[in-house]
Formats: structure tokens, sequence, C-alpha cells
């Protein structure tokens, strides 16, 4: 795209695939609708995607290639680039991209998502997305029956060792001695046949053919195929904060597990014209349901500006 400004019914900022989704509705209803994609999705260091019907196990980057495609056969348009900037202005949207691109929009659908923010462990970045896991929906399977280890403290210690057990009956949670799991956690965990070691993981060992143990603060190195980690979930939410949407804490009781926006079942913000889905949202949300929330939202901006037009249309014809 060049550098002069042009109008479209609907920008969406993000193209993961709630954005995608949300942009495949919109042009399906003939919107003009334009994807801004800065091109770094969440799941990407993931082998597949799961629990998507008809795509099971498909990858990220494919999964995300069709869906452009699909885009773009109903006459939607990706821009690969970063917003730098949106402001208010009449009755939509100025958007400013780093590449100076500038265009207008009617409505904004914001799919930016989340960042995973790792815990400070050696050998846990290194694996993210393949050995060093968080969601048992998401990986379960493919490390049943293995022996897993949860690194975490206090109730989502509890919480991941009990979800995990479902696929193996090989959970270890190691557990920070100072952070209490408490007297029905660890009830729960025993009866279900968790092991709980009170000894801080200091680093994930690895060998040819990915993780092979973790290593606790005394040396000693234990063999597991699989590391469950919490992370937390910081929601890319710049641009919707410069346009006056809160930003909240997630959390696990009152643990603050990580932020997000405020939006409602159907994607609408507290700030008019202004739309968001997927991650951003709803931090734990798998792929099909970002996929399903970015449908809803671009069905709810197509009834948002069918309503505008007919209202329009009446003054006219007054």
């Amino acid at each position: 795209m060049d550098t002069s400004v042009r109008e479209f019914d609907v920008v969406v900022v993000g193209g993961g695939v709630a954005g995608l989704a949300g942009a495949l509705t919109l042009a399906r209803a003939r919107r003009s609708v334009l994807v801004v994609d800065e091109g770094r999705p969440r799941n990407a260091p993931a082998r597949g995607v799961h629990g998507l019907l008809g795509s099971e196990g498909v990858s990220p980057a494919e999964l995300l290639e069709r869906g452009r495609a699909e885009v773009a056969s109903y006459g939607g348009r990706v821009l690969r680039g970063r917003v730098e900037s949106v402001e208010r202005g009449g009755s939509g949207f100025t958007v400013v991209c780093a590449d100076g691109t500038v265009v207008g929009a009617r409505r904004l659908l914001v799919t930016t998502g989340v960042v995973d923010e790792l815990p400070d462990i050696p050998g846990v970045a290194e694996h993210w997305g393949s050995g060093v896991l968080h969601c048992p929906y998401c990986h379960g399977w493919e490390v049943r029956d293995q022996p897993v280890a949860v690194v975490a403290d206090g109730p989502v210690a509890v919480h991941a060792g009990l979800l995990w057990r479902q696929w193996t009956d090989r959970v270890t949670v190691f557990a920070d001695p100072g952070r209490d799991l408490g007297e029905q956690g660890r009830e729960k965990l025993a009866a279900r046949g968790v092991t709980v070691v009170a000894e801080p993981v200091a680093a994930v060992e690895a060998d040819d053919d990915g993780v092979s143990g973790v290593r606790t603060a005394d040396g000693v190195v234990r063999a597991v195929r699989a590391v469950v980690v919490p992370t937390f979930t910081r929601s890319r939410s710049g641009l919707l904060a410069d346009l006056g949407v809160p930003e909240r804490d997630l959390r696990m009781g009152e643990l603050v597990m990580g932020t997000h926006v405020e939006a409602d079942a159907i994607g609408a913000t507290p700030v008019p014209g202004v739309w968001a889905a997927g991650n951003v949202v709803v931090p734990h949300e798998q792929v099909v349901n970002a996929a399903a929330a970015g449908n809803r939202a671009g069905a709810a901006i197509n009834a948002d500006l069918v309503m505008e037009e007919a209202g329009a249309a009446v003054e006219r014809a007054l």
C-alpha cells in the first residue's frame, strides 16, 4: 500500500486468528476491511494447533496463511506492519502505521493478543512451546503418560498439578518451600498420586530429543519430558489504552496472573466504535475460541454499521 490516505469501513489491528476471523466475517458482509498484521503470533513456537475442528494439528503458520488467503478472496486486505497510533477524528479513526501508511476507519477491531512473560529459569525460554508448556488442552495429548514437571507455587501449582494429572499419572509439582500449597491442596495432590518436591527449579535440562529433566537448587536432576510453567500474560493493549479502553488485572483468587482489556460478549469495548477480541480480552482462550470471538465481533461491527447507515438514510429522506 502507498502512504495516501484511504478509507475503510473497518481496520483490524492484529492478524492472528481472532483478527482474521473478524476480517473474514466483515469481508463476506461486503465491508471494506484492512488487517494490519505485525506478524508476532503468540503460538508461533508451537508445532501444531489443537482442538480446532477440521484443522486438528495444523501448524500455526499454515493456519494464518490460509486465513489471510481467505480474507483476500473476499476483497479484504492484509498489510504487514505495525500500527503506531490511532486517533479519533470526525465520525471515525485515523490509523497511522510505522511505515508511514495512513488510513481512515469507521470502526476498529483490536486483536493484538498478549505476551507471555516466562519465569526466569535457564532453559525455559529456549524450549517454550515445545517441551516447556502451559496449556494441557493444547499439548497434553502429545505428552500423555510421560513424566511431567509442574513448576509453580500456591493455588496455581495445585490447579496445574491436578489438571495435568488427567493426561499422565507421572506428574511432579516443584514448589517453592516458601509458598504454601494449602492443606486441602496437598491432600488433593496426594490423593491423585501427584508428587510434591519442595525445592525450587534452577534449570531445565535438554538432550537431542528436547526437554529431558529439571535441575533443582540442590543440584539434583530429575528426568521429565515436559515442564509446565505458569506465565504472566500481559495484554498488548497500548493502542486501546490510548483510546480510553481500561486495562484490568487478570486474577486467580488473590493472585494477579496477567492483564486484559474489558469487552462485552460481542467484543464491544466501553469506547464507542472500538471492538476487541481474542487473547487481549481473554488471555487463556484457545485458538478455536479466539476465532469465534473474532467472528462475533465482526458480525456485531457490521450490524452497528448497518444501523448507522439506516439512520443516515432516514435523515436524507426527510
